[in-house]
């Protein structure tokens, strides 16, 4: 298998550029990607890095918000900015003769944006929105408040990524500015392209583009790890004039770099993942007809992250969604997983991921995640033999971790707790 064989290069000055020549179209995707998400944002400023990126494009220092937005509309491109707990990142796809112009844009707003006054002013109303929005989904707050609790109010995953309509309320130009000078830096970046371009020409744009950038990041706090809950916790936000109640049932998992990441991963897919939602799916869905969804879902980040179960059902069946969730984790726990269901899952995680490299962009998140997690160039041809490594004791092993005992449940919707 010859895989992407992508190229590496790190610039003088510490940028990281990631290449892979494809000629299925004549169109390049690109994306720059910045080690600042959400776990950046200062203690006493929760959704900084969300507002930045809300309003990072919207003027630099030799562009206005207008000569930005007709440059782009001008070569019918798009622009996607986003903020995640790990990352901040520009992506957009253009076509392969646009390609140095559009680099060049993308880099003057990565290293120099002004963010104008009255642009913040629009930007912070819209994440306000978006904010009360998120506070009247059962679903989101059901997330966020078993995140808060598995790792508490204070910590970068216990808090939640767009902040709080107080906190963003009192950012400022300054404070934005301040975060921009503080975490951006060429050795946080990842320049990652890939289309129908030589990589002789991103290398010689790029330099042209970055290579004069000069800054350092500084107050960078450390991400620690959090104490996994040693007791079941349960709590419920009344949402009355809703009709559908969410329940998020989770657990501190591991990090990415644990070695039974890959038993985590098999273990994932047998119990909520596979076919139409694994074990909670058949059962919950399928069997008993009591959920909208079901699914499960695991993190494992820098530092150990969240696994959560999640499912969307009518409040007369919160208790026994629970109680059935209890039975299939006690059951994978106690039986383990069977032969079948993990060749089964194996074939299904080997054989999607020839799907996920079929665009540009599914390349270009599949090198992000590589870079950023140390993983090597060569981690697609590898990553067959390391799913197909791992033996069904690993698996059951990754399964003990799940005890309903030490799980944190919230419950958000027209429910009230007997």
């Amino acid at each position: 298998m010859a895989g992407l064989q992508p190229s590496r290069t790190v610039l003088p000055n510490g940028v990281t550029l990631l290449t892979k020549q494809t000629r299925k179209t004549p169109a390049v995707t690109i994306s720059l990607t910045l080690r600042c998400g959400s776990v950046a944002d200062p203690s006493d400023g929760p959704g900084t890095a969300h507002l930045l990126s809300r309003v990072i494009d919207r003027g630099t220092a030799d562009r206005t918000a207008a000569d930005i937005a007709d440059a782009l509309d001008n070569r019918g491109i798009s622009v996607s900015v986003s903020a995640s707990r790990l990352f901040f990142s520009l992506v957009c796809t253009c076509l392969a003769e646009d390609f140095e112009a559009v680099l060049d844009l993308l880099g003057e707003i990565i290293m120099s944006p002004i963010v104008p006054e009255d642009e913040l002013a629009t930007r912070k109303s819209l994440v306000a929105t978006s904010l009360r929005q998120d506070e009247d989904s059962p679903a989101v707050l059901a997330v966020e408040r078993c995140l808060a609790l598995l790792y508490g109010p204070d910590h970068a995953y216990g808090r939640p990524i767009k902040g709080t309509i107080e906190s963003v309320n009192a950012l400022t130009r300054g404070r934005l500015l301040a975060f921009h000078g503080a975490r951006f830096a060429p050795g946080q970046l990842v320049a990652i392209v890939v289309g129908d371009v030589e990589e002789s020409r991103v290398e010689a744009c790029a330099g042209e583009v970055f290579g004069d950038w000069k800054a350092s990041v500084h107050d960078v706090p450390a991400l620690r790890a959090a104490d996994a809950p040693s007791s079941r916790r349960f709590v419920t936000i009344p949402m009355m004039n809703k009709a559908q109640t969410d329940i998020a049932y989770g657990f501190v998992s591991i990090a990415r770099s644990d070695p039974s990441y890959y038993a985590y991963t098999l273990m994932n897919n047998v119990l909520g993942q596979y076919a139409l939602g694994g074990r909670l799916g058949d059962s919950i869905r399928e069997r008993q007809g009591m959920a909208y969804y079901v699914s499960s879902s695991f993190d494992a980040s820098t530092i150990p992250g969240p696994m959560l179960i999640r499912a969307g059902v009518a409040a007369a069946n919160v208790e026994r969604a629970i109680a059935s969730i209890d039975e299939e984790l006690q059951t994978i726990r106690k039986t383990g997983v069977t032969g079948r269901e993990l060749a089964e899952s194996r074939q299904y995680l080997v054989g999607s991921m020839p799907r996920s490299l079929e665009t540009n962009a599914g390349i270009v998140a599949f090198l992000q995640n590589a870079e950023f997690f140390g993983l090597g160039l060569d981690h697609d041809t590898r990553l067959p033999t390391l799913l197909t490594m791992v033996t069904i004791d690993e698996v059951n092993a990754a399964a003990e971790a799940l005890d309903p005992g030490r799980a944190t449940i919230v419950v958000a919707g027209p429910y009230l707790q007997e």
